[in-house]
């Protein structure tokens, strides 16, 4: 079920239908019909909804409750580091657009609260606990969203971890090697661990989230932008395997997202140095997550079907190839 919001957030509806938010966007459509029979105003409606309006939402309404519009709807999709920022946004628009999501992360209350989230507003969900850095638990993610929706059809490697904030010299082979598995060695485990399924189904996407620092050139994170680049090498080789087996393979390049601990993170150990960063930016601001879940929706769905082995900048205007 979509996250509802607006009526004129809905594809298909009149653009002036519902003047501002009427009732919570954590609704489902079900929820706002019980609400407009008891007679229940929603947030800012200020009492019984006016008739127009009900009409004219239930009409965009009746559509999702048939499933009429839903991207997605029947995939099933695993999130890795879905717990938050730029995960948490992805998993919440792909299960807005029908897919059973299975989220996954080393934070069980982070992906638990999100896998509430999703059910809460009519969607299917699930959290798993699990370190993608290693094949065991890779395996169990993949096992149990199977088990969970059946056949995986969409994969977003988004775990990752900022390292270390140091010039090259001062990171440790330690250091290193945490980044890489995080970053890169897990998209690697769980796309070897879906795409058989995938091929079988003749339909399949993944999805890998890079960084501006995989072509830009910054400093002090040596390991962190390794890693991200290895992913776009990663994303076209498997691109290339899977392209006449009916599935795609693609990445977004993310620029400074605003609302993560990455940036928030990274800008405080950077202090005044942070600002140069966005001063570096065409559009002069930071991203949101819910700019990169918005292309990570496009690239997954059908709408992006004859794209693959590529990588979308998500990044105001930073790189340029």
């Amino acid at each position: 079920m979509r996250f509802i919001d607006t009526c004129d957030s809905w594809p298909g509806c009149t653009t002036n239908a519902v003047p501002g938010r009427l009732f919570p966007a954590s609704w489902s459509v079900k929820e706002f019909l019980s609400a407009r029979r008891a007679g229940c105003g929603g947030a800012g409606a200020g009492g019984k909804f006016p008739q127009r309006w009900y009409a004219l939402t239930l009409a965009c309404a009746g559509k999702f409750l048939a499933g009429g519009d839903m991207l997605l709807k029947g995939r099933t999709a695993i999130v890795t580091g879905g717990g938050r920022g730029i995960g948490r946004a992805i998993a919440r628009k792909l299960a807005g657009e029908g897919a059973a999501v299975l989220v996954a992360s080393r934070s069980a209350k982070e992906i638990e609260s999100v896998a509430a989230e999703i059910q809460q507003a009519g969607g299917r969900a699930k959290a798993v606990a699990a370190d993608v850095s290693k094949q065991a638990e890779c395996e169990k993610i993949a096992r149990a969203a199977r088990e969970a929706f059946g056949t995986v059809h969409i994969l977003i490697n988004n775990a990752g971890i900022l390292g270390p904030v140091a010039p090259a010299e001062g990171t440790t082979p330690e250091q290193w090697d945490e980044v890489i598995a995080i970053n890169l060695t897990s998209a690697f485990l769980m796309s070897r661990l879906v795409v058989p399924g995938m091929y079988e189904a003749k339909w399949g996407a993944i999805l890998n989230i890079s960084s501006v620092a995989a072509k830009a050139a910054f400093q002090m994170n040596s390991a962190y932008s390794a890693a991200k680049a290895g992913l776009l090498g990663l994303t076209r080789t498997l691109a290339a395997e899977g392209a006449r087996k009916g599935v795609r393979v693609n990445a977004i390049g993310p620029g400074p997202t605003g609302d993560t601990n990455m940036w928030q993170d990274l800008a405080g150990q950077l202090g005044p140095m942070s600002a140069h960063v966005v001063d570096g930016i065409l559009q002069g601001r930071l991203q949101t997550t819910e700019e990169i879940a918005a292309a990570a929706l496009f690239l997954v769905s059908d709408q992006a079907s004859a794209i693959t082995g590529q990588t979308l900048n998500v990044d105001g205007g930073m790189a340029f190839y």
